[in-house]
């Protein structure tokens, strides 16, 4: 241990970062295996260049506005052909799911794993169970299993594989859930200082729904999915309540379009909304962050008076495996992220910090992106498909998911001919095992929904 003790200090000290072995004399043989692991696995050289441009705001590049299709204003017969495409493609076991679910619920004052959240529904199920049962729902129809990429971090994934477990699966078939952690990356103080965790532990954190292609490849999922056929992979985020995972005519549309990538848009609610937009950047699809975007872009229109930069990321994508394993070996950039950092002070005590004390690195999945020359947009209803929960009250919150879900289902029952006195204002849940996007509500199903309010 002697001789990479040696090698550790002579790196560390090239790098001004001596002070990750501070509490070397008082740790246990243990103890320092791991953190000389740790510190073997750092590229010092990448993270001296990104703690330079920490804090610094770089400048946009030029963005131009993209187009979109609105799903709605296809006529019926377009509407059923690209439904029909979706269910032949999940008939033949040419579509996965991919989910980003590394995040813990701290935010909303939950402490487990986001996707084991429960935002309050009659039914109490979490937002993984609304999810399974989805998948569960369109699996039988589809007479065939599809494929459920869960990506973890170090943090939950212990936790996530537990709650699954403790569910059992939530009845989805477990052979066909695959569990992947992302990767990680040292977070540092605003003098681009490593932080430690605690004496014998560097502060890693995840490093971002970018690194999902990556890991998906590490973890030898990337070779088994063109393996087993499958063609497409719908990406999406764990936080969205009313999430149409694996939607038929998505994928259909995403098939339909000739090109390797395709993204759900929601019109932004008011110019000014704290939304990424998707535009073109350098004559490429992109995402733009609502915190890099000038004010007189927010607010441009055309002739008409309609926004020049309408479309908000809502995080739901369609990648074909080709574009999959291209951006797999992409070096997607690192965007550092000004957070509180728990670690510990130069005695080894914990500071649990009021106010930013440093910095995470993370990379996003939009920055893959310019890899295409184009993409395929779909704009569809926000209050059909976006409830997002991030916040423990106000906007995007339980409370605002859970009602957007109630308001989804009041709006199916009313199709299906109740009358809106019966449901106008009452909290109305429908089961994902019953009904995907509304269908299936023959009256038999409905007289049980009015009847108990929950199925």
């Amino acid at each position: 241990m002697q001789t990479k003790l040696n090698e550790v200090r002579n790196k560390l000290q090239a790098y001004g970062q001596e002070h990750l072995l501070a509490f070397w004399p008082s740790l246990s043989d243990d103890s320092r295996e791991k953190l000389l692991q740790q510190i073997d696995s750092i590229d010092f050289d990448l993270l001296q260049q990104l703690s330079g441009k920490a804090g610094k705001k770089e400048k946009p590049d030029s963005i131009e506005p993209i187009s979109a299709e609105k799903w709605t204003e296809f006529d019926k017969s377009r509407q059923a052909e690209l439904e029909q495409l979706g269910w032949s493609l999940l008939k033949q076991g040419k579509a996965a799911v991919l989910v980003v679910a590394g995040g813990q619920g701290t935010r909303l004052g939950h402490p487990g794993p986001k996707g084991t959240f429960d935002i309050g529904l009659p039914s109490r199920k979490s937002l993984f169970q609304l999810q399974a049962e989805r998948l569960i729902n369109l699996s039988g129809k589809a007479q065939k299993n599809i494929p459920w990429y869960i990506m973890t971090s170090p943090e939950n994934d212990a936790e996530t594989r537990s709650f699954f477990a403790e569910h059992h699966y939530f009845g989805y078939d477990e052979n066909s859930i695959y569990f992947f952690e992302q990767g990680v990356f040292p977070a540092i103080d605003d003098k681009g200082k490593v932080l430690l965790a605690r004496k014998d532990e560097i502060v890693m954190a995840p490093s971002g729904n970018g690194d999902c292609f990556p890991a998906l490849k590490r973890n030898g999922i990337l070779d088994q999915m063109k393996q087993e056929g499958v063609e497409w992979l719908f990406y999406y985020n764990v936080d969205n309540a009313i999430v149409r995972i694996a939607d038929p005519a998505f994928i259909g549309y995403a098939a339909a379009s000739g090109l390797q990538s395709a993204s759900k848009v929601v019109r932004k609610s008011h110019a000014r909304e704290r939304v990424g937009i998707l535009c073109m950047q350098n004559g490429r699809p992109a995402v733009a962050e609502y915190s890099d975007i000038p004010e007189e872009l927010m607010l441009a229109a055309d002739d008409k008076g309609q926004w020049l930069f309408p479309y908000a990321n809502i995080s739901m994508h369609l990648f074909h495996v080709n574009f999959v394993e291209k951006a797999a070996a992409y070096p997607m950039p690192f965007h550092a992220a000004n957070k509180k950092i728990r670690t510990v002070d130069a005695k080894g005590d914990k500071v649990v910090p009021e106010q930013p004390n440093g910095y995470k690195f993370e990379k996003f999945i939009f920055d893959c992106f310019p890899l295409m020359e184009r993409m395929a947009l779909l704009e569809v209803e926000r209050e059909d498909e976006f409830a997002p929960v991030k916040n423990k009250e106000g906007q995007d919150s339980p409370d605002t998911a859970r009602e957007m879900l109630y308001h989804l289902h009041r709006k199916w029952l009313l199709a299906a001919g109740v009358s809106r006195e019966l449901i106008e204002h009452q909290p109305v849940e429908i089961s994902p095992l019953l009904s995907y996007a509304g269908e299936g509500l023959d009256s038999e199903v409905i007289r049980s929904i009015l009847a108990s309010r929950v199925v």
